[in-house]
């Protein structure tokens, strides 16, 4: 068993005892939410039962999270990414605000000290530079919308991929996004209290072609990234992120531009 999974046991353990359902926080949040932020409405269904301990909805201006309180990081970031959106976005300076979300309680989310001297820049899921106004700029700056990320794959290819997904909505016009970070395999790390992902992945989804496709990367300096279809992202993910899709519509796939690293830290 590896940490992901001990610490999921351990959580659905301490939720027996409480008499409380272990998924009981999903099945909520699949009835409420912001469903403005997903494609037709509807929310990502997480298929791993054990992925679905702990779980709370998060709902901001312009995107949606849910966050889970084993790994302590998002399980997925959403936005609705759309051009008039991003015209805003160009005018903002950026403004650092990372904070602990106080929706969660302490013992569900991360810390600021818990990246602290890690060696891990606090990664955006949902971008900073997508923001139109500095309220969803602010938003943006929670823990509850980071992982730990590398610093040079941040700052480098991670950049590029935000860039080339920017520059592609404004081309479509408007393009659904979810943005998470996968944990595969039994070495897994902690810093403080945080699960570092193994992985990162960007899915996009554009309703004009009606066809998506996802850049997936690994969390390490000189990562090379892969695109992939939705399905075979879901199949990594253990997540079904665009429900309303069905078998065919998830194999057809978007063609992704090819993406070229930032030299200098961008908005992310």
């Amino acid at each position: 068993m590896n940490l992901l999974q001990r610490s999921m046991a351990a959580t659905a353990i301490a939720c027996g005892l409480l008499g409380l359902s272990a998924f009981s926080s999903v099945a909520l949040a699949m009835q409420a939410g912001c469903p403005s932020h997903y494609y037709d409405g509807r929310l990502p269904e997480i298929d791993n039962r054990k992925m679905a301990v702990s779980t709370t909805e998060l709902c901001y201006g312009v995107f949606g999270v849910m966050h889970s309180g084993v790994t302590r990081t998002p399980l997925w970031s959403a936005e609705h990414l759309t051009a008039g959106n991003l015209a805003a976005a160009k005018t903002l300076s950026r403004e650092n605000s990372f904070h602990a979300e106080p929706r969660l309680p302490p013992g569900a989310r991360a810390e600021l000290d818990d990246y602290e001297r890690s060696g891990y820049d606090r990664g955006h899921m949902a971008p900073n530079g997508d923001m139109p106004d500095r309220r969803t700029q602010h938003e943006s700056f929670t823990l509850a919308n980071m992982v730990p990320q590398d610093a040079e794959n941040n700052r480098h290819l991670w950049a590029g991929i935000e860039a080339v997904v920017r520059k592609l909505a404004q081309k479509e016009g408007d393009l659904y996004v979810i943005t998470g970070p996968a944990f595969i395999g039994r070495d897994l790390q902690k810093i403080g209290n945080v699960l570092v992902p193994t992985h990162l992945y960007k899915l996009v989804y554009s309703p004009r072609q009606r066809a998506g496709a996802a850049f997936f990367v690994e969390n390490r300096a000189g990562a090379a990234y892969q695109t992939m279809s939705v399905a075979q992202l879901e199949s990594k993910v253990g997540i079904d992120l665009l429900p309303s899709l069905s078998t065919g519509e998830k194999a057809a796939l978007l063609p992704l531009p090819n993406i070229r690293q930032r030299k200098e830290r961008n908005r992310q």
